[in-house]
């Protein structure tokens, strides 16, 4: 194996970094695509870790939005339940 590699023209490893390189750029690609499509960029997520007992910490703007952020969020995860229950009962049919 080394002699193979010592046969190899000078310069060769620029090569080895450029297809490394595109690898790389292709999986940043993927896992962009795929933070997008599951709401990974959402601003808003912050609001998740408030809870009701921090009305008196927050502006009243503020805790207007936790309170619509909350909604939206308890809205998705019954939706994706639901999916998910019924993706699971057409599975075992």
């Amino acid at each position: 194996m080394i002699e193979w590699i010592e046969s190899l023209p000078d310069g060769w490893t620029i090569y080895l970094w450029l297809v490394v390189a595109a690898m790389i750029l292709v999986g940043a690609g993927f896992m962009l695509r795929w933070a997008a499509k599951n709401d990974q960029f959402d601003e808003d997520i912050k609001y998740v870790i408030f809870d009701a007992d921090d009305k008196d910490k927050m502006e009243p703007e503020e805790y207007a939005k936790y309170e619509e952020v909350m909604k939206d969020q308890t809205s998705a995860r019954k939706k994706f339940l639901s999916e998910k229950a019924a993706e699971t009962k057409a599975n075992k049919k």
